[in-house]
C-alpha cells in the first residue's frame, strides 16, 4: 500500500505543471518526434522495398540508398550545426519539416510521371534537412528544459526512437505491402506536416542578435572548432567519439559471420540477433529514464562503453547460441546509456550559442571513423580471425572508456563557465 502511494505521488510530481511532463515543451517535442518517426520509418522501408521491386533485388541500387542517407551526415553535419546556432531553432525545425513534406509531394508527382528513380532524392534531401533540424532540436532542449531534467528528457526522447527501431520496419513494410508506394509516400508527407504543425505550438524563438546573423559562417565554424579544442571535456568527448566509431566500424559488417562461422547456423538466423538487440535497446532506454537523475552523464556513458567492450569480446569468443544471444541483449541494453550520456554531456557542457556547432562537429568524427573502418573491416578480416576482430573492437571500446573516465572529476556546469571565459578572452 505504501509503495503504491509513493508511486502515485511520484507520478503526480512528473505530470504536475512544474514536473517533467508538465513542461509543455517536453510534451510537444515528444509527440512531434512520434509523428516524425512514423514518417521516417514508413519512408525508409517503403523506399527500400520499392527500389528492390523495381530493380529485381539489385544490391547496387540498395547500396545507393545508404549512400544517399549517410553522405549528407559527413558533408552537411558541421555546416548544419553552425547554421543552427545562427538561425532561430523553432523556425528552422518547422521549415525543415515543411520542406521534407514538400519534397515528398514532389516525388509523388515524379512517380506519377514514371520517373521512379527520383525516389532516391527523397532520402537524400531528408538526410540533408535532418542535419539542420537535429542540432536545432538540441538547442531547443537547452533553452526550454531545466538542467536537472535534461538527462531524463534525452533518455525519454531516445527511448521513443528505440521503440520505433522495433516497430518501424513492421509499420513501413505493412503500409507498403497494403497500400503501395503512392499511399506510403503520401502518409510520410502527412506525418511531416503534422510534426511541423505541432512544433508551431512551441514557445516563440528568442531574437537573434543582428551582428550574429551578419557574421561570416566560416568564422563561426572556426570558432566552433576552437570552442571544442579549448574545453577539456569536449576534447575528451571528441577522442572518445572517434574511438567509438572505430570500434563499431570494425565489426559493423561482420555480425552475420558470427552466426555463420562461429555458431554454424543459417544466415537467415541473423535477423533474431537484430530483434534481440533492438528489444534490449527499448528496455535499456526505459531503464535509463528511471536512473538518469541519480547518475552523472559521464558515468552513464562510461558504463555503456565498458559493457560494449565486454560484450564485443564475449561475442567474438563464444560459440554457444544462448551466450551469443545473451551478450547481444546486454550490448543492446547499454546502447541507450551511450546515446543519452553523449547528448546530455553536449547539452550541459556547451553554451547555448555553441550547441549546434558542437553537435555538428562530433557527428562527422564518429561517422567518418565508422565508414572508414567499415570499408576496411572486410580486408582486415582476410588476415585477422573473426574472433580477433571482435576482440580488437572491444579493446578500442576499453580505451574509449578510459578516456571517458578522465571526465569524472570535471563538473559540467564549471566547464561551461570556464569555456565561456576562455572563448571571450580569445
Amino acid at each position: 500500500m505504501e509503495r503504491s502511494i509513493n508511486m502515485l505521488s511520484r507520478l503526480r510530481r512528473v505530470v504536475a505543471p512544474g514536473g517533467f511532463l508538465g513542461n509543455p515543451f517536453i510534451r510537444v517535442i515528444l509527440v512531434s518526434n512520434l509523428f516524425l518517426q512514423i514518417g521516417i520509418w514508413i519512408r525508409n522501408f517503403a523506399v527500400l522495398l520499392f527500389v528492390m521491386e523495381k530493380t529485381n533485388n539489385d544490391s547496387v541500387a540498395v547500396s545507393w540508398l545508404y549512400v544517399a542517407e549517410f553522405t549528407p551526415i559527413l558533408v552537411f553535419s558541421v555546416i548544419g550545426g553552425a547554421f543552427a546556432d545562427r538561425w532561430r531553432p523553432k523556425k528552422t525545425m518547422v521549415i525543415c519539416d515543411l520542406l521534407s513534406a514538400l519534397s515528398i509531394f514532389l516525388i509523388l508527382l515524379a512517380l506519377a510521371g514514371a520517373s521512379w528513380k527520383a525516389i532516391f532524392f527523397t532520402t537524400f534531401l531528408s538526410a540533408i534537412l535532418s542535419q539542420f533540424s537535429q542540432p536545432s532540436g538540441m538547442k531547443l532542449f537547452k533553452q526550454h528544459v531545466p538542467e536537472d531534467q535534461l538527462q531524463t528528457g534525452m533518455a525519454l526522447y531516445q527511448a521513443t526512437i528505440s521503440i520505433f527501431m522495433i516497430g518501424g520496419p513492421a509499420i513501413g513494410t505493412l503500409v507498403f505491402k497494403s497500400y503501395g508506394i503512392y499511399v506510403s509516400i503520401a502518409l510520410v508527407g502527412i506525418c511531416f506536416l503534422i510534426s511541423a504543425a505541432l512544433l508551431l505550438r512551441l514557445p516563440a524563438d528568442r531574437s537573434v542578435e543582428k551582428n550574429k546573423q551578419e557574421a561570416n559562417i566560416w568564422l563561426e565554424l572556426r570558432d566552433g572548432f576552437r570552442y571544442v579544442v579549448k574545453r577539456p571535456i569536449l576534447r575528451l568527448m571528441g577522442i572518445a567519439f572517434g574511438l567509438g566509431g572505430i570500434a563499431v566500424g570494425l565489426t559493423q559488417s561482420l555480425g552475420i559471420f558470427i552466426v555463420v562461422d562461429r555458431l554454424h547456423l543459417d544466415k537467415e538466423f541473423y535477423q533474431w540477433f537484430a530483434v534481440v538487440n533492438v528489444v534490449a535497446m527499448v528496455v535499456g532506454g526505459a531503464f535509463v529514464v528511471g536512473v538518469s537523475k541519480k547518475i552523472t552523464p559521464q558515468v552513464i556513458l562510461a558504463i555503456g562503453n565498458l559493457f560494449c567492450a565486454i560484450t564485443s569480446i564475449a561475442i567474438g569468443l563464444t560459440t554457444l547460441l544462448f551466450w551469443s544471444l545473451f551478450f547481444h541483449f546486454i550490448r543492446g541494453f547499454v546502447l541507450p546509456f551511450v546515446q543519452v550520456g553523449i547528448n546530455t554531456i553536449v547539452l550541459k557542457a556547451s553554451e547555448e550559442a555553441f550547441v549546434g556547432r558542437v553537435n555538428g562537429i562530433f557527428g562527422p568524427i564518429y561517422m567518418g571513423m565508422l565508414v572508414l573502418m567499415t570499408s576496411l573491416s572486410g580486408w582486415l578480416n582476410t588476415f585477422i580471425p573473426l574472433a580477433g576482430m571482435f576482440i580488437f573492437s572491444g579493446i578500442v571500446f576499453l580505451v574509449a572508456t578510459g578516456i571517458i573516465s578522465l571526465m569524472f572529476r570535471i563538473k559540467l556546469s564549471e566547464t561551461r563557465d570556464t569555456g565561456a571565459a576562455s572563448s571571450m578572452s580569445a
